[in-house]
């Protein structure tokens, strides 16, 4: 049986991000843009998280998060977090958002906490079992290095992913002391190699593929060793904005790796048919838990706790339900900006709840 669900069957989760109202997102331009000092944003976001806390226990989800409020996106936290770093020097390599990125400009060196502090005010707000998310290294790496600014730092970006191990890895010694419930690692350049055309305007191919896959292995393996007082998931995803993703497929050229990746559960997207269907379950590890994408958070349309059951129910065809556990596809704001409803992610939320209550009752 998974860790997950020793005490109660198919356990929800979020991913991590929700909507921001638009004060919020404000807030975030404002202090990424120094016209309001970090202390004064911090007062402030100290009073509008809660709500993203509430929401979800009013959703009934069993693992919930800060709602990553604080954060411009899910992997500038890093950059934000650690020297070395020039900001909006990258474009986004898939083309959905227009954002830009941090690139590396000289060796790092970590100044601040990545997300203690955000777990420290987490478990004063609720008493639900918590999950706080950090970027990995292979996606730190991938995403924040450029042979135009990078060169002189970081001679590949392979080097700059072996730089952010003891980081993330420190990291996750300290969130485990202040006692968070489980720790997502976010790594979805892993996912984002089953496309084609990604690979293409990436100039991935042929062997590089296999390398690509065992440098993300490889660089979680490294920050997860040692850790064993607590569960870690690993989050795959197609990236999206706007409701929008940035690639498609799936992900039968990365599901062999799942089972060398030593972690405790993958919180995949299905429920979007960008993600190429269930099939590929048959080939899931056996001894890993399954995040399931229920929610398709791209889909304007709220989903009922009927359709949840009935996506459960599918997978159970290729995954034991003691194995299954509940998850929107993706967070729904990974990036500040990202123009999504709040209201809307707490009925989705709200739903897969219920669809989670559902199966219970059915299966216990």
């Amino acid at each position: 049986m998974s860790i997950f669900n020793e005490n109660s069957s198919f356990e929800t989760f979020v991913v991590g991000s929700l909507p921001r109202p638009q004060w919020v997102k404000d807030l975030i331009d404002d202090r990424k843009n120094n016209l309001i000092n970090k202390l004064d944003a911090k007062l402030l976001l100290d009073q509008a998280v809660p709500s993203a806390i509430k929401m979800q226990e009013r959703a009934g989800v069993d693992y919930i998060s800060d709602g990553e409020w604080r954060r411009e996106s899910y992997v500038k936290v890093f950059a934000d977090s650690v020297s070395g770093f020039g900001k909006g020097l990258i474009s986004d390599p898939t083309g959905v958002s227009g954002l830009e990125y941090p690139a590396v400009v000289s060796k790092m060196e970590k100044i601040d906490d990545i997300a203690v502090s955000e777990a420290l005010f987490l478990k004063k707000i609720t008493q639900s079992k918590t999950i706080i998310a950090v970027p990995a290294p292979y996606t730190i790496g991938r995403r924040m290095w450029s042979p135009k600014y990078s060169l002189s730092a970081y001679e590949t970006s392979d080097d700059l992913v072996q730089a952010c191990v003891p980081i993330i890895k420190e990291e996750i010694k300290n969130l485990i002391d202040v006692g968070v419930d489980t720790i997502q690692l976010d790594e979805p350049w892993l996912a984002l190699l089953v496309d084609p055309t990604f690979r293409k305007r990436s100039n991935i191919s042929g062997s590089q593929i296999d390398h690509e896959i065992q440098l993300s292995i490889q660089s979680i393996n490294a920050v997860v060793e040692g850790f064993q007082k607590i569960p870690f998931s690993i989050h795959l995803c197609h990236a999206h904005y706007n409701r929008k993703h940035g690639t498609k497929g799936p992900y039968d050229l990365i599901v062999d790796a799942l089972s060398e990746i030593n972690v405790d559960r993958f919180a995949m997207e299905f429920a979007t048919p960008d993600a190429g269907g269930l099939e590929v379950l048959s080939k899931f590890p056996k001894n890993k838990t399954l995040g399931l994408g229920v929610i398709d958070h791209t889909d304007i349309n709220v989903e009922t706790p009927e359709i949840v059951v009935h996506r459960v129910e599918k997978a159970m065809e290729y995954i034991d339900k003691s194995y299954i556990t509940l998850n929107p596809d993706c967070g729904f704001a990974p990036s500040s900006l990202n123009p999504m409803d709040f209201d809307e992610a707490y009925k989705k939320l709200s739903s897969m709840s219920l669809g989670a209550q559902l199966l219970r009752e059915k299966y216990e």
